[in-house]
């Protein structure tokens, strides 16, 4: 199983798209927790491949992650990821 960022240069069949959400609550008594979308962005990784091996791919392309702060009215603010990629099937191209 692969993951990339980009296109895939192969003969390769689309099979779909999947994505994974991961949250963590924005702890207030620190300002800076940014660095913690890293760890978000590990949790989501192995997600988007299970998806990708349950629907028959060999990988992942065109792979993105949008991070952002979700506040509530009332509750606290969460650090959210958003991951998610096109699965693809290899093609053998001898055929």
């Amino acid at each position: 199983m692969f993951m990339t960022t980009g296109d895939l240069q192969r003969a390769h069949m689309i099979k779909g798209v999947v994505s994974v959400t991961k949250h963590l609550m924005f702890e207030s008594d620190e300002i800076d927790q940014f660095d913690r979308f890293d760890d978000l962005i590990e949790q989501v990784k192995p997600e988007l491949i299970a998806k990708a091996e349950e629907k028959g791919g060999d990988g992942l392309i065109y792979v993105n992650f949008n991070t952002e702060i979700a506040q509530m009215s009332v509750a606290p603010r969460f650090l959210v990821v958003t991951g998610y990629g096109t699965v693809v099937k290899l093609v053998n191209e001898s055929v």
